[in-house]
């Protein structure tokens, strides 16, 4: 039952990135050109996006479990250390060069476009690979 709830709240993540235009790296490159022809369409999806994140959690987290899982998930530390600053260093270099990250690239495979293709395979790479360069240890 999870894996059927995982696959449909990743196509309605999926459709919610498609139906704002967010698959396309022309939107957050036309959010990011501030001295150009910026869009600021990308904050309203953001802002959207934080203020139902902001709700949902306060109401679900009342919870005793999830409805369809045993445990919630939820990060527990809470300290700034080298790793993280890096990690999102990189990961606003490759949003800011691509223009992608790694839903929207997800979702943009069914364009089947070789630059896209090879965004998603540079990311799966930078993941296996910082998982073997730096392996959890917490």
């Amino acid at each position: 039952m999870f894996n059927i709830i995982a696959t449909l709240a990743g196509v309605l993540f999926g459709y919610g990135l498609a139906l704002s235009g967010m698959v396309s790296p022309g939107k957050v490159v036309g959010f990011l050109d501030i001295t150009g022809n910026w869009d600021p369409s990308l904050a309203f999806v953001m802002g959207g996006a934080v203020g139902v994140t902001f709700i949902a959690f306060r109401l679900l987290l009342k919870r005793p479990h999830p409805i369809f899982g045993d445990k919630f998930h939820v990060p527990t530390r809470q300290d700034i250390d080298s790793r993280l600053i890096i990690g999102a260093a990189l990961f606003g270099i490759g949003w800011a060069v691509g223009g992608l990250c790694p839903g929207p690239a997800i979702s943009s495979l069914a364009y089947a476009e070789p630059k896209i293709l090879t965004f998603v395979l540079s990311m799966v790479v930078g993941i296996f690979g910082a998982k073997i360069l730096f392996p959890a240890s917490r």
